[in-house]
């Protein structure tokens, strides 16, 4: 019998690479210009996997998304793994606005990936394994169309195929 090959499909942030994201955005907020003396922070809680922003006005807050945004772009990182949340009102009447780093596959986004493959009706077996996807099958081919399949679907998050074997 031959033997089956397989490939994971994950959901995952390279944080080293946020981090230096969330260091080179802070640094541009202390020294542009318009954003110098606005009295707006940027937080990063690596545990929770968190970016607060705290500005005096939404306007000021996008801004510093944007900038964030376009650092995280040029280290790699998929906008996609970010969520972020409504503008929140704080004390002093400033804004708040939360991002979440989107980690992991959860499971309703992984039965709906699931559910697509076996609409496709190759001969590959998918197994949910909690935040990620391992699809197995004897045909290398049928595996290198899942992955060219998944490539051209959107899900809210960047999926990588990582263990080809």
């Amino acid at each position: 019998m031959a033997k089956d090959s397989s490939f994971d499909v994950v959901s995952e942030v390279n944080m080293q690479e946020v981090d230096n994201a969330y260091q080179q955005c802070a640094r541009e907020i202390t020294q542009r210009y318009d954003l110098k003396d606005s009295g707006a922070t940027i937080d990063l809680s690596k545990g929770d996997k968190l970016f607060t922003i705290v500005a005096p006005a939404d306007f000021v807050a996008r801004q510093i998304t944007d900038v964030l945004n376009s650092k995280l772009i040029k280290r790699g990182i998929d906008l996609k793994s970010i969520s972020w949340d409504a503008p929140l009102a704080a004390s002093g009447g400033s804004v708040r606005v939360l991002g979440h780093i989107v980690e992991g596959i959860d499971q309703p986004t992984a039965k709906k990936i699931n559910k697509d493959i076996k609409d496709r009706k190759l001969k590959v077996k998918v197994v949910i394994d909690a935040d990620k996807l391992r699809v197995t099958s004897a045909s290398k081919d049928a595996l290198q169309e899942v992955i060219a399949f998944l490539r051209d679907q959107d899900y809210g998050q960047p999926l990588q195929f990582t263990n080809y074997r």
